[in-house]
């Protein structure tokens, strides 16, 4: 049986990637990553993929008129790897229909916040502004609508008293890191699937995303 492949989307520094990396070289994750991709040549990513002889590619969006031109060329470049699976860690581009519907139901996001809550940007300051007591990630597929697609799972992180912006984004990440390899395992296994905005596992309709919660999976009780 092939091993099944992935292609990473990043714009930043990685720490995900790098999750994922370490993810398939313990055997957590039974695929190869196809290629490391990125909008901007100075991501900090590319030298984690690189380190790991991971192909790599830079597709600069300063050099594309529109979005539509730039996803064009963004899907020749991850088409000549034919994966399984996207996955988008940190790529901090809005995709076109296009690209979703070439996609469909094969595209993974994480996202830094407890969704439906904050999409979009800056999720950590909105948390503290908010008030809230518990803030985290989600692992979502990914949808038209921006951070609205079907979420798989979340990790909570409670907000201290004393909480910053930057002392919570780091404790969230760290979270991240556990549950974006998790998700992604699931889906290369064939235990996770999407369909008809329904999110599956092992067979079952997930009424509310698996929560990852003191180290440990929960499921709600219609699972």
């Amino acid at each position: 049986m092939t091993q099944k492949s992935i292609v990473i989307l990043i714009s930043g520094s990685g720490t995900n990637l790098q999750a994922i990396i370490d993810a398939v070289k313990q055997g957590r994750i039974n695929a190869s990553i196809a290629a490391v991709i990125s909008n901007r040549a100075d991501a900090r990513g590319l030298q984690r993929a690189q380190r790991e002889s991971i192909t790599t590619a830079v597709i600069d969006q300063s050099k594309y008129s529109d979005r539509i031109a730039y996803d064009e060329a963004l899907i020749a470049e991850i088409d000549k790897y034919n994966p399984d699976l996207v996955v988008l860690a940190g790529f901090m581009r809005i995709l076109s229909d296009r690209f979703i519907s070439h996609y469909r139901n094969t595209i993974l996001n994480i996202h830094p916040s407890l969704l439906p809550e904050f999409k979009g940007l800056h999720t950590h300051l909105r948390a503290l502004e908010s008030s809230n007591q518990v803030h985290g990630a989600s692992v979502h597929f990914v949808d038209n609508e921006l951070d609205s697609g079907p979420v798989v799972i979340q990790a909570e992180v409670p907000v201290l008293a004393n909480d910053t912006e930057e002392t919570l984004a780091e404790r969230v990440l760290r979270q991240e890191h556990i549950i974006y390899p998790m998700a992604i395992a699931w889906y290369i296994e064939g235990r996770l699937e999407v369909n008809d905005n329904e999110v599956l596992l092992d067979n079952n309709v997930l009424h509310r995303p698996v929560l990852w919660k003191e180290k440990q999976l929960v499921f709600s009780q219609q699972h």
